[in-house]
Order: structure tokens, then sequence, then C-alpha cells
């Protein structure tokens, strides 16, 4: 063992002397590379070591706090990084002008990660606080609410952090520090032609802003834009996406929701009162009608039991416009329920009440006093021939 171990101190001293032969021909930018490779390594290690920690430390917490130690490896990786390398510059063999670049390098290495922590935590908290909602439901009015809400305002947030960000980093290089300076002094003119170039962008992001406080619109609303009727699919920091009924799409910038009318059928509440309008003679037995109305109603499963009426709405020359009203808790169920009263009310008048279907009446002048008119024409004053 002794002979074992002597003779591994014999090679330890060999190569320690060659390696002290060797460093003396090697470049100057040979050791502070080495010294900043090994501080990256040991960075890359350290961060593994305190997320396998941390993960077993949350691994009984809540939703939250695993979501954030998931989604914050990366930002967690830099950060370690970033630590490591700042004592590995201290430490390396750097010129006072490599120093200072590598110094700097950090301090912006150091704001993206700030403005990437800010940017992660924001998106965990937004998602955990919409698994509360879901769209799926049938009265999903508090759900639409906040989804929108949310959503929005994380895009507003995205572009503020990143503008912020990307100032703080140029406001670290002298030269671009000065320009600015000195652009403010001139009068602000060249500020004025770069805000009117990002007029649109600008107004649509104070458009979104308002969108997210008043919520004129919100995720899976039903309405009506430039005549067509669909629903709200999407809303981004620029346009909103309208799902149409035949599964077209209809791009609207946000500012036309500020700015331009439009129809929100689903505004306060998803219920809708849906109308079914019908054409009959005058003729027609009303409160026979209404009876069937009620039981077709009744016997839906889209109604929701809150609103059914029949009434003569209006008395024209040759029918009469009958309406019915009938809600249902959204705007698909309501569709559907307005084809099934239609439908049924349709067959049950053929059958039951061929009568009320709309007629027309002529009065025929008879000028034979023996003719033979058939039965369901009516003679009216007949004239005697002389």
């Amino acid at each position: 063992m002794e002979e074992e171990l002597g003779h591994l101190e014999e090679q330890v001293d060999t190569i320690t002397q060659e390696v002290e032969q060797l460093i003396p021909v090697l470049p100057d930018w040979v050791m502070p590379i080495a010294v900043l490779g090994v501080a990256f390594l040991l960075g890359l290690l350290f961060h593994r070591v305190i997320f396998a920690l941390l993960n077993r430390a949350v691994a009984k917490k809540d939703l939250f706090w695993r979501s954030l130690v998931a989604r914050t490896r990366r930002p967690m990786r830099l950060a370690v990084l970033v630590a490591v390398l700042s004592v590995g510059v201290s430490v390396a063999p750097l010129s006072p002008r490599g120093t200072a670049v590598a110094q700097h390098g950090l301090l912006i290495a150091f704001m993206v990660l700030v403005a990437w922590l800010i940017y992660t935590a924001l998106h965990i908290w937004t998602t955990v606080h919409l698994r509360k909602f879901t769209l799926d439901s049938e009265d999903n009015y508090l759900a639409r609410k906040h989804v929108t809400q949310s959503r929005i305002l994380v895009r507003v947030a995205t572009w503020v952090i990143v503008i912020v960000a990307v100032a703080a980093i140029l406001m670290t290089f002298e030269s671009v520090r000065q320009w600015g300076v000195s652009l403010l002094a001139a009068g602000g003119a060249a500020g004025i032609v770069v805000g009117l170039a990002f007029q649109p962008v600008l107004k649509n992001m104070i458009a979104g802003i308002q969108l997210a406080i008043t919520q004129p619109i919100r995720i899976d609303d039903a309405v009506i834009v430039e005549g067509e009727w669909g629903q709200v699919e999407e809303i981004t920091g620029t346009y909103v996406v309208i799902k149409i009924w035949d599964w077209r799409r209809l791009v609207v910038p946000l500012s036309y929701f500020i700015e331009q009318p439009f129809q929100n059928w689903t505004r306060e509440t998803a219920s809708l009162i849906g109308t079914v309008l019908l054409y009959l003679d005058h003729t027609t037995d009303i409160e026979a009608l209404r009876a069937q109305a009620k039981t077709v109603v009744e016997g839906s499963a889209l109604w929701d039991g809150n609103v059914f009426a029949v009434q003569v709405n209006d008395f024209r020359e040759r029918v009469m416009e009958v309406r019915v009203l009938a809600s249902a808790r959204n705007a698909p169920r309501t569709y559907d329920l307005r084809c099934e009263i239609r439908e049924k009310l349709v067959t049950w008048i053929q059958k039951d009440m061929p009568t009320a279907l709309p007629r027309t009446r002529e009065t025929v002048s008879v000028d034979a006093r023996a003719r033979q008119m058939h039965p369901e024409i009516e003679v009216v004053n007949r004239a005697p021939f002389s």
C-alpha cells in the first residue's frame, strides 16, 4: 500500500511540473477563459442541486408553489449563472477593460433576469387564478369577465415589462444615454414623429387597457359586428377575433370596440330571450295556440324556466303576426330553442289547426242565377236578374 501511494504522489508531482512549465507558453486569454468556463460549469451544477431541492420542498405544497418552481427553472438557471460568473469575473485574471465589459454584460443579464422573473410570476398567478373559472359552464358570465380582464392585462403588462427592460438596458450604454438626453433637449421634434409612427400601436394598447377596465366585450360574448353574428374567440393586444356562426373569423382592431357601435347580446348575463314570429290567418284560435306553445316550451330541455309569452304582435291586411318569447341560458341554447318551437308549432298547426295557415280571400261576382259554386266559396248579396 505504501508503495502504491508513493507511486501516485510521484505521478501527481510529474503532472504538476508539466503544467507549470506549460502555463508560461499559453496565451494570456486562456486562464481567464478557463476560470470563467469552470465557473459556468459550477453554476450549472449548483442549479441542478438547487432545483432538485426546491422540487422536493414543494412536492406537497399547493398548485401555485409547484407551478412557480416548474416555470422558474430557466430564470433560476440564469440567476445562478449570473451569481457564479460574478464571482468568476472578480477572480479571473482579466484586464481592466475585460473586467468592465464582463461586468456590463452581467448587469444586462441581471436586468433581463428581473424582467423574466416578473413576467413568469405574473403568468403563473394568472394561470392559477383562471383555474377557478370555466367557460364551458351554462352561465359563464363571471368566467368570461375574469378571463377577458386577465388576458388583456397580462398582454399589456408584458409590453410594459419589455419596454421598461429594453429602456433600462439601453440606459447602461453611455452613448445611448447621452443621445436620449440631447434628443429631449432638442425640443422633442423626433419624439413627435415617433409618436405619430406608433400611433396605431399606442391607440390599440390604450384601447386594450380601456377594454380590460370597462369590459364592453368579453371572451365568448355573443356579438354582432359589421352585420355579422358571432362569438368573441380571442382578444389580443391589438385585435379581437370574432368566430362567425359559419366558422369564419372576423378580425377587428381593439380600437373598434371603443369608437364604433356594436351589439353585445351577453353583456350582463349569458341568458337570452329568443323570439319566434308566426304569420297566421285572422281566424286563428290564439288561446289554443298559446296552450300548445306552452306545452312545447315546458317540454323542452333548453328552456331555463324564466320567460315565456305568446302575443299578437301585429295585425296586417292578410295575416296577423304572432310572437312567441322563450328564454335560455346562453346564445347557442336560445337559437336551438327557437328552432324547436318553430318546428313543433308549424307541425301542430298543419295537423290540428290547418285553418290557421294564411289564406287569400276574394269576392266573386256571379252573373248566373242557378250557377253552382264551390262549397267553400261564400256568395255575398246575390242580386236577382231581371
